[in-house]
């Protein structure tokens, strides 16, 4: 019965809350690899071999279907993993695509051929890694035409978020979102690209300004998955009871997932 969720630290557990809450009769087993974070800083085939590695490891705890709640590994990693690697019983999903069919008001499955949307002007804010692959505009051109997007790569965000200081968060936040503005005065819409993103929401709206729209990934993944679990119920893992991974020190990790989502989670070595 199990699903896996996978990320490179602490904030896939946004994407883990969403999905508990919206199907609470499944397990869910959390892994983090919290002693390779961030992510955002490695080069591709970094970021490949370790997210096969936490996919393999997920597999082993019966998790026949892997959520990749790390926007970098879904960018870096997800389609060479999805070509060549994954074997059929298996499957690898990202979290990409939710968050643009929902920017694209389409729904899930729909082929259809790319068409203009409401929405012109777009700023991503991700990881430098996922700034780099392009991988939101790739996945975007297949759905939307006559859409700018204009990135900014927000480094040191995640490790600040990490290690729970919020202050410089919030400083980095508006630092980001002031130099994309350099870049793209009046973005209509704004997407968190960063599963850690999230906890600073209200941030990121309050330096973006009420009438930019801004959509992170929690709630649209769980949809999603709730709705592909309805359509492969098959692809639910032998797996049958929860719970959470890391490659780091568990004690530490659990007190800072603690913190993070403001219950207690504890966390056991991969």
């Amino acid at each position: 019965m199990a699903v896996g969720v996978f990320d490179s630290g602490l904030g896939g557990l946004t994407v883990l809350d969403a999905v508990t809450k919206a199907m609470p009769e499944v397990p869910f087993v959390y892994f983090g690899d919290n002693s390779h974070a961030p992510y955002g800083v490695r080069d591709a085939d970094d970021v490949y071999n370790l997210t096969t590695a936490a996919v393999e490891r997920l597999w082993e705890e019966g998790c026949d279907l892997v959520i990749l709640a790390c926007n970098t590994a879904s960018a870096a990693a997800l389609r060479r993993m999805q070509e060549s690697w994954i074997p059929s019983d298996k499957r690898v999903l990202g979290v990409f695509v939710p968050l643009i069919e929902a920017l694209t008001e389409r729904q899930w499955g729909d082929n259809s051929p790319p068409r203009e949307v409401a929405v012109e002007h777009v700023a991503l804010f991700a990881t430098p890694a996922t700034v780099r692959s392009r991988a939101f505009q790739r996945e975007l051109a297949f759905r939307a035409i006559g859409v700018d997007v204009e990135a900014q790569a927000c480094g040191g965000l995640v490790d600040a978020i990490e290690e729970g200081d919020m202050i410089l968060a919030e400083a980095l936040v508006r630092s980001h979102v002031d130099a994309l503005k350099r870049k793209m005065p009046d973005p209509q819409a704004a997407i968190l690209g960063c599963t850690h993103y999230p906890l600073m929401q209200d941030i990121f709206q309050d330096a973006l300004g009420a009438e930019v729209k801004v959509y992170s990934q929690a709630d649209l993944v769980a949809a999603s998955l709730k709705d592909y679990l309805k359509r492969h119920p098959a692809m639910m893992g032998k797996g049958e009871e929860s719970g959470f991974l890391t490659t780091g020190d568990p004690k530490k990790v659990s007190g800072n997932a603690t913190q993070f989502l403001r219950r207690e989670i504890k966390f056991r070595a991969a």
